[in-house]
């Protein structure tokens, strides 16, 4: 939902409770809203410390990080799924990129607070230093 859908949605409800009940429904209906608001506020705290009690950038597996992601998702709901904040990349404002143990990493691009792309790029192999003899 936007901002715009929920102000809106908050200002009907004082209105309603206003031609409905008078003042004790215009109370009624801050309540409510700043209930609300708190319950936002209490939900992004939550995320925003389980990601900070985790290494920066990294997830267990980018490959299920990868499949996990879609269009219009937001970075609490990015940060939810990694469970750690992003390393920001590149000159692009909203570039963020998680990585796993192998070195495979997941950099997304967010404009507007939306995830519009995202990538996996796979590390190199590296080589064997010792390949079997024959």
């Amino acid at each position: 939902m936007s901002a715009a859908w929920g102000w809106t949605l908050a200002v009907l409800a004082v209105a309603a409770g206003y031609v409905g009940y008078g003042w004790q429904g215009v109370v009624l209906a801050v309540t409510v809203v700043v209930f609300w608001l708190l319950l936002q506020f209490s939900r992004a705290l939550r995320v925003m410390q389980a990601a900070a009690k985790r290494p920066v950038g990294q997830v267990a597996s980018t490959v299920m990080l990868q499949s996990r992601l879609h269009k219009g998702m937001t970075l609490a709901h990015i940060l939810k799924l990694t469970g750690s904040f992003g390393h920001k990349r590149g000159t692009e404002p909203e570039s963020y990129a998680w990585a796993d143990e192998g070195g495979d990493e997941v950099v997304v691009l967010l404009h507007g607070g939306k995830l519009t792309d995202w990538r996996l790029q796979r590390a190199d192999p590296q080589p064997d230093p010792d390949p079997p003899r024959a």
